[in-house]
């Protein structure tokens, strides 16, 4: 029985990989929650077929486990079935950390340490390395400020551009394919969308969605700014002063504002009220999202 502990789920996936192709006998592989489970599941699922076919059981999300689960598993673990495999994935947290340091006793245990910001860059040669591209530091660079942090949108961007570049991956290669367009906030893609930066206010956008950024939140920073181009357009000669918004950006945006024209203005306030409703569940809002910043964007260039 393997014990995979660690909190990157990705980098965890990859230890199960790595054993199961590892695993003779062409197995089948079954795989199943860890909260769904009770004691008596456990030992059914394990229990050898007639046929003594081999198996991988992998057991995802440890640490939600019941104690009679977890300690299913260790007289599971004590008395292993030659032709099945079992693979428990764990955080290493969750209430049972005693009943886990037990397992471990009887088990092969593998210990997935996260990546540490410092290390990103390591890690990023290291990956292409595995494809077996080497690259120089700044390429490895590029490639950070281009995809961002997460491990798996690495693994993915790095596996793409050794495919596509034939393991001879350049600077430019790494930025002709991601512009550079790494994490963003909403608030900084709301600033593209005003200022009429239309491809990079889409490209923050694919890039935010790709990172799990909320529709609804993305919908708010941008709704924010409109609705402060058509105050400060409305204002035109005043002080400049938003209600709830810091003097310094209420600056910043009075000057986009006056390139913006009347009919735009309103054009924006009606695409915004329709993104609204679309990010509550009518319509598909990511594409609404995406559709709303290129079509806002192109607005403040007209």
């Amino acid at each position: 029985m393997h014990v995979i502990v660690g909190e990157d789920e990705f980098l965890v996936e990859r230890v199960r990989d790595v054993i199961i192709q590892r695993t003779e006998g062409n197995p089948t592989v079954e795989t199943h929650h860890c909260a769904e489970l009770t004691g008596p599941m456990v030992y059914g699922l394990v229990t050898p077929t007639l046929m003594q076919e081999a198996r991988v059981i992998v057991f995802t999300h440890g640490e939600l486990a019941k104690k009679e689960v977890m300690e299913a598993f260790i007289e599971v673990s004590k008395d292993p079935v030659p032709e099945i495999t079992i693979i428990l994935m764990h955080t290493g947290g969750g209430k049972q950390k005693k009943l886990l340091n037990q397992l471990k006793k009887t088990t092969t245990v593998n210990e997935v340490k996260p990546v540490k910001p410092r290390d990103r860059m390591r890690w990023v040669m290291d990956e292409f390395r595995s494809h077996n591209a080497r690259v120089t530091p700044d390429v490895a660079q590029a490639v950070l400020e281009g995809v961002g942090s997460d491990l798996r949108e690495l693994a993915a961007a790095i596996a793409q551009l050794v495919a596509d570049n034939r393991g001879e991956v350049t600077v430019d290669a790494v930025r002709t394919m991601y512009q550079g367009v790494a994490e963003v906030s909403g608030f900084e893609i709301a600033d593209l969308v005003v200022s009429g930066q239309t491809a990079k206010a889409v490209a923050s956008t694919r890039r935010a969605l790709q990172l799990g950024e909320p529709p609804v939140r993305l919908t708010s920073a941008i709704a924010s700014n409109i609705t402060a181009i058509a105050c400060l357009y409305s204002m035109r000669g005043s002080s400049v002063q938003v209600p709830g918004m810091p003097p310094w950006k209420a600056d910043k945006l009075a000057k986009i504002a006056r390139r913006w024209s009347e009919e735009s203005i309103s054009r924006a306030v009606v695409i915004i009220a329709q993104l609204e409703e679309a990010t509550k569940g009518w319509g598909d809002p990511e594409y609404s999202v995406e559709y709303a910043v290129r079509t806002l964007s192109e607005l403040a260039r007209r």
